[in-house]
């Protein structure tokens, strides 16, 4: 395993599934109320399978503090009653050729009203309160596993997928009987779905002040 590739394994460790920093939730998070009436407009028109066009690049930190690239794709689905499931391939190049790890989210998306960056911008809280997996794709990132996240755990494989829900896992700062989740942006143009872009200092969506200000690449219908 290279240099590189490693330094990205070990700074993978350091991020969540979306590749920020994890918030907490308890399983029965309130839903928000009194939402604008273009949010059904939204929600209808965002029903399906959206997925990257390329691969993506994060401002993410090394343990030192340092920013350090962060590279990724992303499928999406949209479902009825709020419900999300997500995908995330990681890798070590910015050209996907390298994979690391496979995620898998699933859960709901929390609606709490509008946000100035762009007409129709919605702030979004994505909680996976349904699945959460994770899949090493190298070699490296088993290792690393296998040394830092082996209680309750089968032994970390290469393609061998194990659910983290609901279980403490100290890679992504996951803690038993919480929820992951993130606080977000969602603005949608024709056929591009944007979320939010990650902060340039590396900080995670892990609070409503540290929401995202700006848009990230968006996403294409599939």
């Amino acid at each position: 395993m290279g240099k590189g590739i490693t330094a990205s394994l070990l700074l993978l460790l350091l991020m969540t599934g979306f590749g920020g920093a994890a918030a907490q939730s308890a399983s029965n998070q309130p839903r928000a109320s009194g939402m604008e009436p273009d949010v059904a407009k939204v929600r209808e028109a965002m029903l399906g399978n959206w997925e990257s066009n390329a691969p993506e690049i994060r401002p993410s930190k090394n343990p030192d503090g340092s920013l350090k690239p962060f590279y990724l794709k992303r499928s999406y689905k949209y479902l009825p009653s709020d419900r999300f499931e997500l995908e995330i391939v990681n890798s070590a190049d910015p050209y996907g050729a390298v994979p690391l790890a496979r995620i898998k989210i699933g859960g709901h998306m929390l609606w709490q009203g509008p946000h100035p960056i762009a007409p129709g911008t919605q702030k979004v809280d994505f909680v996976a309160d349904e699945t959460y997996e994770v899949t090493p794709l190298a070699q490296g990132f088993v290792d690393v596993l296998n040394k830092v996240a082996s209680a309750g755990y089968a032994p970390w494989a290469v393609n061998s997928p194990q659910s983290i829900f609901g279980k403490t896992f100290v890679p992504f700062g996951l803690k038993e009987g919480t929820n992951f989740m993130e606080y977000d942006l969602v603005y949608l143009r024709g056929d591009l779905l944007f979320w939010g872009a990650r902060n340039i200092d590396g900080r995670g969506f892990d609070a409503e002040q540290n929401r995202p200000t700006n848009l990230q690449i968006p996403l294409v219908r599939k």
